[in-house]
């Protein structure tokens, strides 16, 4: 049987999960490979800076009203990407 659930420490997530498997570690020398949550974290804002400011140029152009409201959606989606990153980086998880 697999051993009860408890809160993951940031000890953890710095030795590494179990049943994790990185295809790529130590192959031909390659480091192990590293989470990248900071990078999409900086993708994400970008996402919401970008779909806001398209939907307020849309609406301000002119444009069919459809436009405005898909790039607010994608802004909305990307919203929620930035609550889930911080979350997991506020939980430990490295990088």
């Amino acid at each position: 049987m697999s051993e009860p659930r408890r809160p993951r420490s940031r000890e953890d997530y710095e030795r590494g999960l179990p049943d994790y498997h990185d295809p790529t570690a130590g192959f031909a020398g390659a480091p192990p490979a590293q989470s990248a949550l900071t990078l999409r974290l900086v993708l994400a804002v970008f996402g919401v800076l970008v779909c806001v400011a398209g939907g307020i140029a849309v609406l301000a152009v002119g444009a069919p009203t459809w436009a405005a409201v898909v790039l607010f959606v994608l802004g909305a989606i990307a919203l929620v990407d930035i609550v889930v990153i911080v979350r997991r980086k506020a939980r430990g998880e490295p990088g």
